[in-house]
């Protein structure tokens, strides 16, 4: 992530953790020290934060280092980095913290592990809930504009209106 943010000369002005599963969180501590950007996560994810050695157990990796989170990442939360508004969306199911980020202005989503093309976030992991990831997507990120691109935690992007098929 560094090579890519020197090669474009870009700087880092906010770290969001969309939740606190080791893949998505793993290097967030890093990231802070090199950049020195504040670190955003939703609360509800800090037990699965409290996890990370387990997690890492799990994969058979050694735990990467604990981030300090800076601010809470609440729904209905406005982070303003440099001139672009991201609305907070708390879209709990795939753990219990899960967040996405919507730009209104470009009319983009980035959606963590809630949504992915043609599926969603899987839920038989702790903090998982299938119902509830459920009526996330339908309450929070259904009702978007369906020509919303949607940037997946994982995999292609796609769109709020794609039908699967």
């Amino acid at each position: 992530m560094l090579a890519i943010v020197a090669k474009y000369g870009l700087t880092v002005k906010a770290i969001v953790i969309t939740h606190a599963h080791i893949d998505h969180i793993g290097g967030a501590q890093k990231l802070k020290q090199a950049t020195g950007a504040p670190v955003y996560m939703n609360p509800e994810d800090d037990e699965l934060q409290e996890m990370l050695e387990a997690q890492a157990a799990w994969l058979g990796m050694a735990p990467p280092a604990p981030v300090t989170i800076d601010s809470p990442a609440r729904d209905g939360d406005r982070l303003m980095v440099g001139a672009t508004e991201f609305h907070v969306l708390h879209t709990p199911g795939h753990t219990p913290g899960s967040i996405g980020l919507w730009l209104p202005q470009e009319r983009k989503l980035a959606a963590g592990d809630t949504l992915f093309r043609d599926g969603i976030g899987r839920t038989d992991l702790p903090g998982g809930d299938g119902r509830q990831i459920l009526r996330s997507i339908r309450d929070k990120l259904l009702p978007l504009p369906e020509d919303t691109v949607v940037i997946p935690g994982h995999g292609e992007n796609t769109t709020i209106g794609r039908r699967s098929g």
